[in-house]
Formats: structure tokens, C-alpha cells, sequence
């Protein structure tokens, strides 16, 4: 057994307002705090008209504020498009209004298009190319400050908010390890390199003040209910929504259309289906078969899953129905 955790867009479904987006995303939060999950965390992207968390650190107050004990955070920020004094003012903000909940989950993508980027006002190549240094400066500043320590994070300093690097490279699990930070794995949509990152991660891994030992976390997209026929059914909104994607069609998060699927072109198929090869569609039934052969090739510490389904009331069954394996460990 392992701790499951959500990972949230705050999705924009077609019908709804932003609004209504992080309306769900609050209700979603208590209902996996409910339900025994560990984290709940939100990732950072721009210019999408599907998702509502792009002020990432305020939307996981938002969350923060709706729940009582689910850890919160992010999955991740983009480091690139901040400097780390920023992030480290923001989330030593987010651990003094929820002790003791509060990750922070950095990745190194720009989480959007490069134009979108270029307009988020950071020297893009330089941020990537200090992503390593950026990390280091940023852990010294949720540290505990030294005499030689000029400049200084209020709120940010003392509050050690634990730090996860996310990727979906050979790259960010080489850092990761070296930086003797816990990683996690983007397989909900890049698992090309899953198997050989999580390798390359155990076996250089670096002992850390914070981490003894590697830990990991891989991601899945998860569509349970009751049926297998239903599951596949809410599933074809994501199938849509990646296809949206790779046309750089802009729009909210789409409804289930079989139709709509039954449209797509053989490359976007043979795309999706290889990007999404680890997603868990079905029922209960058909979900514990899949995901326990999973969870046993990656021997992974945590579990992440994030829900694309348009319906709130069916993404909410989906978060009960997940609750319900027995490879959850649940906390109390």
C-alpha cells in the first residue's frame, strides 16, 4: 500500500467559468482529504483556456484554505518563469498559513508556449540553464539564514517547505538525485523514459540533510466508474483535449464525444494512445488489475493521479471510486 495523491489543472470545462473551475477544484480538495489522500497538488501553465491555475501559489491557498490536514502544493512550478526569492516569498507565505502542508514541487518546462513565455518576462534560456543553481539558492532561502546572508525571504526563511523536483527526463532525475531531493515522474502524459529515469535516480541517488534515501512518485491519469462502458466514455473528453493540443486549438476542456474521438486522424491517435499509455480508465475492477501491475514494475513510494473528466459530480465519483483500491494507504 501507498499514499495516493490528486494532482490538479483547475480545469476550465466547456460550460463552466473560472469560477466554477477553482469552485471544483476546492470541492474536489475536500473530497480527497475525505477520502484518506496525501497531497493535493496544482500544476502551473499559461495561456490555456482549459485550465485556471496559472497563479498557481493562489489557487493552492485557495485549496489550503478549503481543507483542514491534505497537504497542498505545487506539481509543480515552473522555476524558469521565477526567480526563487519570488517562490520563496510565496511559499514561505503558503507553510505560515497551512503549517506543516505545504510542498513545493519545481519542474523546468515553461509550462506553455514559448511566446506566452517570452511575456512571462524571464530570460527563458538563462532560466533554464540556472535551473540547477536556481534550486540551491531557493533551498537556502526556505533555510535557516546564516550571518552571511544578505538577502533574506519574509516570509520564506526558517520555513523549510519540502522541495520535489518533477520531470519527465533523464535529466531532472539525474538532479534530482544528485540534489538528494525526492522525485517525481511525469508518466500521466510523457512515459517514454519512466522505467529508465526511475533507474537512473535509485542508483545515483545522493544522501540529503532532508532525504536518506530515494523516494519517488509516479503520475497516471485516472477516469474511474462505475462501469467500464462509463469510464470510456468520460475518457474520450481528455482524448479530445490532447488532440486540441497537437492542432494548438485553444479551447475549455472539452465534453465526452464518441463522435468526436471517431474523428481523429491516425497520427493523433497512435500520438495519444502512446502519451497516455499508463492512464487507468474502468471500473474499480478493471482499474486494480492495471494499476497493481504498475505499481509493481515502478515500485514507486507515491502515487499522483490526475482527473480529466468534465463532469465535477462524475470527477468526484472518480476520486471515491480510486479511494476504494486496496493499494491505498490512507491518511488519517
Amino acid at each position: 500500500m501507498i499514499p495516493f495523491s490528486i494532482l490538479d489543472l483547475s480545469q476550465i470545462s466547456d460550460g463552466s467559468t473560472i469560477s466554477d473551475a477553482l469552485a471544483s477544484s476546492a470541492k474536489m480538495a475536500q473530497r480527497a482529504e475525505a477520502n484518506g489522500y496525501s497531497r493535493y497538488w496544482l500544476a502551473e501553465h499559461h495561456g490555456m483556456p482549459g485550465i485556471a491555475s496559472a497563479a498557481t501559489s493562489l489557487v493552492i491557498s485557495h485549496v489550503g484554505a478549503a481543507t483542514q490536514k491534505i497537504r497542498v502544493g505545487s506539481g509543480g512550478i515552473m522555476l524558469p518563469n521565477h526567480s526563487p526569492l519570488v517562490i520563496a516569498e510565496q511559499f514561505g507565505t503558503l507553510e505560515a498559513l497551512y503549517p506543516g502542508r505545504v510542498d513545493l514541487g519545481l519542474g523546468r518546462a515553461p509550462g506553455t508556449d514559448m511566446a506566452t513565455a517570452r511575456a512571462l518576462r524571464r530570460h527563458q534560456e538563462a532560466g533554464v540553464e540556472s535551473f540547477p543553481n536556481d534550486i540551491i539558492e531557493l533551498q537556502r532561502l526556505l533555510g535557516t539564514p546564516d550571518d552571511s546572508q544578505r538577502i533574506l525571504a519574509v516570509p520564506g526563511m526558517n520555513s523549510h517547505v519540502p522541495i520535489w523536483l518533477l520531470g519527465s527526463s533523464l535529466y531532472s532525475a539525474q538532479l534530482a538525485a544528485q540534489l538528494g531531493l525526492p522525485y517525481a515522474f511525469a508518466s500521466h502524459f510523457a512515459p517514454e523514459l519512466l522505467f529508465d529515469a526511475l533507474h537512473l535516480y535509485r542508483t545515483h541517488f545522493r544522501p540529503s540533510e532532508a532525504y536518506a534515501k530515494p523516494h519517488t512518485m509516479v503520475g497516471v491519469m485516472g477516469v474511474a466508474a462505475d462501469t467500464d462502458a462509463e469510464a470510456d466514455y468520460l475518457y474520450t473528453s481528455m482524448q479530445q483535449s490532447f488532440a486540441n493540443l497537437r492542432r494548438n486549438v485553444r479551447k475549455p476542456f472539452p465534453r465526452p464525444d464518441y463522435d468526436a474521438v471517431a474523428k481523429l486522424t491516425p497520427d493523433e491517435q497512435a500520438m495519444i494512445d502512446h502519451m497516455l499509455r499508463f492512464a487507468m480508465v474502468g471500473s474499480p475492477a478493471t482499474i486494480e488489475k492495471r494499476l497493481g501491475s504498475f505499481l509493481d514494475q515502478t515500485q514507486a513510494d507515491e502515487l499522483i493521479i490526475s482527473m480529466p473528466i468534465h463532469s465535477v459530480a462524475a470527477r468526484l465519483k472518480s476520486v471515491d471510486l480510486f479511494a476504494g483500491l486496496p493499494f491505498m494507504q490512507k491518511v488519517q
